[in-house]
């Protein structure tokens, strides 16, 4: 029973599965996300590429402010939401970071991190068809995170789906400089990736011992 309680969980039961899923992404990201993306970043300028990586951040701040009151965090919940209404309003729709100029930082949080921060497990690793790493936690979270943009409000529907569009390649665009980073078997080193960075989020940034630093490294 002792050897069966310090037993690690296996992050990743369903590797089959995700293989699976994973092949399909990257043959629809070869074909048309990434050439799509590299011709954006090609013909859009910098300045406005900007512009509109920082519109669409500026939509996903409410809930960022929602998930920092839910996770206790008052003062950043507060400071999220005035960025929101800051960057709205005399940002022209996000366009431009005022509130950072403010000095009002950026956040990142989700539902995903929330359920992790009141005790929910965060599940088997789990590769979402055409999009890609999450866990069943943050798939979920993914959900709950989707109604409180305010893309969903956007009327008529085919101004609403031409904004997930461009969402969608302005997000894309932005992990053209991580693809020379990958090596090796590529779905391992995404799956670790997705799985450490999470693991930073959730702790704010506070990194754990480093197992990899020992007293050889002393000075």
């Amino acid at each position: 029973m002792a050897l069966a309680a310090n037993k690690e969980v296996d992050p990743d039961p369903w590797v089959t599965m995700n293989r699976g899923i994973y092949s399909f992404n990257d043959r629809l990201d070869t074909w048309i996300l990434r050439p799509v993306a590299k011709g954006y970043d090609k013909l859009m300028p910098g300045p406005l590429q900007r512009g509109v990586s920082n519109a669409f951040d500026n939509l996903g701040t409410p809930a960022i402010a929602l998930n920092q009151v839910l996770q206790g965090k008052l003062k950043e919940g507060l400071s999220d939401f005035a960025r929101f209404l800051i960057n709205s309003s005399i940002g022209i729709g996000g366009l431009f970071d005022v509130a950072y100029r403010m000095g009002l930082p950026e956040h990142d949080e989700d539902f995903g991190q929330t359920l992790k921060v009141w005790g929910v497990a965060p599940g088997p690793y789990f590769i979402i068809p055409f999009r890609g790493p999450s866990t069943v936690t943050d798939a979920g979270g993914m959900l709950v995170d989707a109604f409180t943009n305010p893309m969903r409000f956007i009327r008529p529907i085919h101004v609403r789906s031409a904004t997930y569009g461009l969402y969608f390649v302005d997000l894309r665009t932005r992990l053209l400089g991580v693809d020379a980073m990958i090596f090796g078997d590529e779905y391992l080193f995404l799956r670790d990736a997705y799985l450490q960075q999470r693991t930073y989020l959730i702790n704010d940034g506070e990194i754990e011992d480093d197992p990899f630093l020992d007293d050889d490294f002393a000075d």
